[in-house]
Order: structure tokens, then C-alpha cells, then sequence
């Protein structure tokens, strides 16, 4: 493992910033259009606030035990515990690297073709993919530097879209299609989508206060901004679409940049902590040569494989890390027991299990309080009855023995 204490809090910041600035989190705001633009502000700084909190306390393990996230869950689920879930993490990880480079492309395509007349998928997903691994190669080499000056780009350019999609335009009244429920699972989800990420940056931090504080607040605003735009824009322009926005009103060199940055400040996260999750499983492998593979691999994907039917396996993979967590964070600030010695911790894979199964059942029935909240409430309830029978059955154990 390199030098820790690389990573100060603003570099935290824009880093997490960044992660948080992408198409899909403006998209996804734009669902939320229904419940008009006071309500829809509500829900995502009330989801943000409750995702992202969990988010930071997950960071904060990281940052304490110097420890990347998935060698961190070793103190609770034991190492070979900790091997599934980076296997399903590597899967997940280098399948979002492949749908952010598609996304990327077919973005640019309509950008580029009526810049340049150049709209050819394979050398837009090569040029992306390019990119991502320069920025993965260099995480701790310097290209904080570089990231944050890219992030504070992308905030200024983000800024002028929204100030041009407002310029002259009226609200719209969009037809209903989202529960408040479902609304506020979009907002919690997507920062606990990065649980399985955070500690390989915040191990890296300055100060337990830079780290926690720094990961909270870059990606709540981020992220709650680019919800926003999309709200926004979804009501004044009735599309959901940003970058057809962008090129309608003439900004196609602005919509370029924020496309290509948005894509790279985020998949280079997918890229390193894909190699961080394999180093989990054995530290033979050279870091170096694993992003090169795990790009590569992203890239081919993109181009030969489609990913769109591949998205409802990681959607599924990703419904496992908020109760896996769970676990993980009541042993570690609840219980503070250390299991990094035993094989499996059961009892907590089983209380986590149990908690998926929990999540897609409040999922069919739309609570107000979303799916992944409950599926929490109901993993800790769980595991603390698991303990206890443990427990109970260790007392009368050494009670037959006596």
C-alpha cells in the first residue's frame, strides 16, 4: 500500500464532487419532475442528507484502519467473508465502467457530429476509456491537482446550463409517475451505491475530521445539485435529456466538456477500487497492471457487448452493499469486536442476506420511506437477534460443560 495522508480535505471534496457530477445523477433528478420543483428539492436534500451520512461513517472505517473498503469488512465478515462481496463488487465495478463509457459515447456522438461531423462509437468509447485509466493510474500520484480543477470546470459549466435552461422558459406541469417513496429511494441509493468505494479515498485522508466532512459535503452538494439540474430542467424544458438541452441551445462545446469530464471524474473511481477489491483477494497482482486490465476491459465491453441488459444484474449486486454494510457498521461502532482472524462472520452474512431479501419486498410495496431504510432497520434487528441467540446458546454451552 502507498503512503497514506495524500488527500486533504478539499482534496476529498472535489474528489467526491466530482464522482457525484455525472448524466445519470441529472437524469435521475428528472424523474422526480412529477412532484413539481419545492417538493422535488425537499426529497433530495432529505434522501441525500440520510445516503450520504451512512456514506461518510462507512468512509470514516476506512480512514481509521488505513484500510481499503472491502479489506476493511474483514473485521466483520472475516476474510473469506470479505472475498465474496469483493467478487460481486469487481463484477459490479467493471460493469458500470463499460455502461459510463456507452453512456459517454453515444452522448458525444451527437455532440461531435455536429461539431466536427465525427460520430464513430469505437474511437469516442477508446478516447473515454483513455482518459479513465490516465486518471485511475494517477490517483495518488498527483491528480488530485487535476481532478479538483476539473470538478470546479464541471461546477462553472453545470452552473451556466442551468442558468440558460431557466433564461425566458416557464415551469411545466409534468404528468405524474413517481411515489414519494420511490422518489426518496432514488436520492438514498445513490450515494450508498459507493459504500463498497469509500474507504479506498478516505484511507488515504489527512484527518479523520478532513475525510468524513470532506466525503459528506462534496457529495451531498454535488450530488444534490445534479439532481436538481435535472429536476429543473425536466420542468422548464419538459426533457430529461441534458445534453440534448445543451446542443439545442448552442452550448455544444460546453456539453462536450461535461460530458468527457462528468464520465472521467466518476469512472476512474469504478477502475481503482476495481483493482482495490482484487488486491482484497491476493496483493500478487501489480496495481498498475490491473487498471490497465480493468480498463481494457471496460472498453471492450462497451464496444462489442450489450451492457443495457446487463444493468438489472448490477441494480441487483448493488441491492446487497446497504445491508452488508449494515452489518459491518454495527460491528465496528456498535459491537467493536475484530473478526479479520475467522474465515466467515454467518451470523452477519445471514442478518445481510435477510436484509436484501427485506429490500425487495418494501420494494414492491412503496413505502414512503423507501426500500433501503427499512432493509437496514431490518438487517441490525436481525443480526441483534442472531447475537443474542449466539449468545444464549454459548451461556448454556458452558453451563452443560460445567
Amino acid at each position: 500500500m502507498n503512503k497514506a495522508g495524500t488527500l486533504g480535505s478539499f482534496n476529498m471534496f472535489t474528489l467526491w464532487f466530482g464522482a457525484a457530477v455525472s448524466l445519470a445523477e441529472i437524469m435521475t433528478g428528472s424523474l422526480l419532475a412529477p412532484l413539481g420543483l419545492r417538493n422535488g428539492i425537499l426529497i433530495i436534500l432529505l434522501g441525500h442528507l440520510i445516503g450520504t451520512l451512512i456514506f461518510a461513517f462507512v468512509g470514516i472505517i476506512g480512514f481509521r484502519e488505513k484500510s481499503p473498503s472491502l479489506r476493511a469488512t474483514r473485521l466483520s465478515l472475516g476474510r473469506c467473508g470479505s472475498y465474496i462481496i469483493s467478487i460481486f463488487n469487481i463484477i459490479q465495478l467493471v460493469g458500470w465502467t463499460a455502461i459510463m463509457l456507452i453512456q459517454c459515447a453515444r452522448s458525444l456522438q451527437s455532440i461531435t457530429g455536429k461539431l466536427f461531423g465525427f460520430d464513430n462509437f469505437f474511437i469516442l468509447v477508446i478516447l473515454t476509456g483513455l482518459l479513465v485509466g490516465i486518471w485511475a493510474f494517477n490517483t495518488q500520484r498527483g491528480i488530485s491537482a487535476v481532478n479538483s480543477i476539473a470538478v470546479l470546470l464541471l461546477l462553472f459549466l453545470s452552473v451556466i446550463m442551468l442558468q440558460t435552461v431557466l433564461q425566458g422558459k416557464e415551469a411545466q406541469e409534468v404528468a405524474a409517475g413517481i411515489s414519494v417513496g420511490m422518489a426518496l429511494e432514488l436520492c438514498i441509493i445513490m450515494p450508498l451505491s459507493w459504500l463498497p468505494l469509500i474507504s479506498d479515498y478516505t484511507m488515504l485522508g489527512k484527518s479523520s475530521g478532513g475525510s468524513f466532512w470532506g466525503s459528506f459535503s462534496g457529495y451531498f452538494l454535488g450530488s444534490s445539485f445534479m439532481y436538481i439540474i435535472g429536476l429543473t430542467t425536466a420542468i422548464y424544458t419538459g426533457s430529461p435529456d441534458p445534453v440534448g438541452i445543451l446542443t439545442g441551445l448552442n452550448l455544444g462545446f460546453a456539453a462536450l466538456l461535461i460530458v468527457v469530464l462528468s464520465t472521467v471524474t466518476t469512472t476512474f473511481l469504478d477502475v481503482y477500487s476495481a483493482v482495490m477489491s482484487t488486491l482484497n483477494l491476493s496483493e500478487r497482482f501489480s496495481r498498475g497492471r490491473l487498471i490497465l486490465a480493468f480498463t481494457s476491459l471496460g472498453v471492450v465491453l462497451a464496444m462489442f457487448f450489450p451492457m443495457e441488459h446487463y444493468e438489472s444484474f448490477l441494480y441487483l449486486i448493488g441491492s446487497l452493499f446497504a445491508p452488508v454494510f449494515t452489518v459491518v457498521l454495527a460491528d465496528y461502532f456498535l459491537f467493536k469486536e475484530d473478526r479479520s482472524g475467522d474465515k466467515f462472520n454467518i451470523w452477519g452474512l445471514a442478518a445481510a442476506a435477510a436484509g436484501v431479501a427485506a429490500y425487495y419486498f418494501f420494494v414492491s410495496r412503496d413505502l414512503v420511506l423507501g426500500a433501503t431504510v427499512p432493509a437496514m432497520a431490518v438487517t441490525i434487528i436481525v443480526y441483534l437477534t442472531f447475537r443474542l441467540i449466539k449468545n444464549q446458546m454459548k451461556i448454556r454451552t458452558e453451563q452443560y460443560a460445567r
